[in-house]
Parts: C-alpha cells; structure tokens; sequence
C-alpha cells in the first residue's frame, strides 16, 4: 500500500527526477505553455507553484532557494520578473493543467501545463503559395538584370 507516499516516482532515480521537473519548470517559465505527460504536468506543478510563491516573496534568500532548485540563472531571472508579478493578486493555483488525450506512439496520456494568468496567442500558419507561383517569381527574380 502506498498509503502517505506523496512523491510521484515517474521510474527514475531521485537525482533523475529532480532534474526533469527542475528542466521542465524552466521550460514553463521560458514558453509559459509545455506540452507533456499527463504524470510529468502533475509532478511539475506542486514545484512550480512553490517557485512562484518564492517569487512572489522577492527578497534575496528567495532568490537563492529558487536558483537552488532550478539552476538557471536566466529562468530564475524571468520568474522574479515577470512570472511573479503577474501572479501578485492571487493566493495560488497559478497553473492549470489541459488534458489533450493519448500520444499516437505509445497511448500515454498528454497534457498541457500552462500559467492561469497567461495569454495564449496561437500564430496562424501562414497559407502556402502554388508550386507554379513560386517558380514564376524565382524566374521573375533571376531575369532582371543586375544593377
């Protein structure tokens, strides 16, 4: 019986594991959205919860404790500035977690984690030109002569 055993083992050594969710925190705070396992989403988010609350507190041994978990300076350097701040008026729950259904290769169910407060603005692709179109202009382009 696992009765009391809150830590999510995810089949990896616990160096392993800290690793992994201390990467996948960073990527959250770099694209405020990642696309991954439905355990992995849910083994980030009590971490990333607690690294925002440390954000949100700003003072220097913060800081330090944040830079202690993640190890990169540059994510450490985002959350206090903009991740945090962003997140000053609330009193947690600061991401969610999106089912998406299983993965093609394997049927392992995916999920997207993201900030609550964060706007997600999905790029349209841009429409493709014809094949003819785009060996006319290279055509056009090739036969003006070179000033």
């Amino acid at each position: 019986m696992r009765h009391r055993k809150k830590t999510v083992k995810l089949g990896r050594t616990s160096a392993h594991r800290n690793a992994l969710l201390a990467n996948q925190v960073c990527s959250l705070i770099e694209h405020s959205r990642i696309k991954t396992t439905l355990a992995k989403a849910k083994a980030v988010r009590p971490l990333a919860e607690k690294l925002v609350t440390l954000g949100k507190r700003g003072d220097l041994h913060a800081r330090r404790l944040a830079a202690g978990k993640l190890g990169q300076k540059e994510a450490v350097k985002k959350l206090f500035a903009e991740v945090a701040p962003r997140a000053a008026d609330r009193k947690g729950g600061y991401t969610r977690i999106i089912k998406l259904g299983p993965r093609q290769s394997d049927s392992a169910p995916m999920a997207y984690i993201e900030w609550v407060d964060n706007i997600v603005i999905e790029a349209a692709p841009e429409p493709e030109k014809p094949a003819a179109k785009k060996k006319a202009e290279k055509k056009s382009a090739a036969d003006k002569p070179v000033e």
